[in-house]
């Protein structure tokens, strides 16, 4: 039987050091952990550190693109030799995995970067990925390597996403930890911090809404600390951080692809009646919709908004789409056929 995917993230202080060096106790850790759990599961690691390691070698360092761009080049070797040398340890070989947001926007590099992993599965290797800084367009980037892992989790159907940070999980407003969280609202989301560490992009915000659309496409998701004994032992049971429950929904590939990979072009606002309409599993038509910010052409992927700017689903284009004057000019034109939009 094809063992479940397990996508395990690793935010950059989580692990490195105040000082910005790599904390190779948490490494090994995280190598210990990951080959108990290897017999059991596909697994794909997502590493943050790279630009925190190497920063330290650029004179004046002030987190400008470019020496961001620089210090990953210094640092992701470093990072990816730290790995490698305690996997070793454990007989476990990694294979470097740099992605570019295109990767996933276009279906085909998508499932040629699936058969990579899966190959590299197949030989008892596992894939540690990152976003490859130095040649990313910074209009495509990654918010951050939130964003990255739910791609990977989402786009191959994992069955659980694990996020490692620096606090124990969710926490409420007396600091406890949230244990679950069955579905993620605005009330969920007024949890988090807006603050986020001095050596990452992202913070608990970022983590949620990632763990949102991960639950939405039936993936458990948990926040925890790699200072918890055994944490990730404990995360994938959901016997530690906060476990965001998966939503009973059974999604096709192409439609995880859909939901997880597109480039997003734009987003579409639509009235009441269309959002009933996509609710129905009906095609949206031209007609319901009251704004779109950006021009699309047919294939593109759109988000599609309420008036209250919740979004409620991806879609691709129909169609092309000049603007608001154009889009009421096409009435009853489907903009979007409902095979190709997905709920959120």
């Amino acid at each position: 039987m094809k063992k479940p995917i397990l996508v395990i993230k690793f935010g950059s202080a989580s692990i490195t050091t105040k000082a910005g060096e790599i904390d190779e106790r948490i490494v090994l850790e995280i190598a210990r952990q990951t080959a108990a759990l290897q017999s059991t599961y596909n697994i794909v690691l997502v590493s943050s550190g790279a630009v925190a390691a190497g920063k330290k070698y650029l004179k004046h360092y002030s987190g400008t693109l470019s020496e961001r761009k620089a210090a990953a080049a210094l640092g992701n070797p470093m990072l990816v030799n730290t790995y490698s040398n305690y996997f070793r340890a454990f007989g476990i070989a990694l294979g470097q995995s740099l992605c570019e947001r295109q990767h996933f926007a276009n279906r085909d590099q998508f499932l040629q970067l699936k058969d990579t992993y899966e190959e590299l599965w197949k030989n008892g290797v596992i894939p540690i990925a990152n976003e490859n800084d130095v040649v990313s367009n910074k209009e495509l980037k990654f918010s951050d390597n939130d964003e990255l892992a739910t791609l990977i989790a989402v786009g191959f159907g994992a069955s659980k996403l694990l996020f490692s940070t620096s606090v124990p999980g969710v926490l409420d407003a007396e600091g406890n930890v949230v244990r679950e969280l069955s579905i993620i609202d605005k009330q969920a989301l007024s949890l988090a911090r807006k603050d986020k560490s001095s050596v990452g992009l992202g913070g608990m915000t970022s983590k949620l809404n990632f763990a949102r659309l991960a639950s939405q496409m039936g993936i458990e998701a948990v926040i925890f600390s790699m200072q918890t004994e055994d944490g990730i032992l404990k995360a994938v049971k959901g016997e530690t951080g906060t476990v965001c429950l998966a939503q009973d929904k059974k999604v096709s590939s192409r439609h995880k692809w859909l939901a997880s990979g597109g480039l997003i072009r734009a987003l579409v606002t639509v009235d009441a009646g269309a959002e009933q309409a996509l609710r129905n599993r009906k095609s949206l038509l031209a007609v319901g919709v009251l704004a779109i910010n950006q021009p699309l052409e047919t294939g593109e992927v759109f988000q599609i908004a309420n008036e209250d700017g919740e979004i409620l689903a991806v879609a691709k284009a129909k169609v092309d789409v000049k603007d608001g004057t154009a889009i009421k000019m096409m009435k009853n034109v489907a903009i979007a056929h409902t095979d190709d939009i997905v709920l959120l």
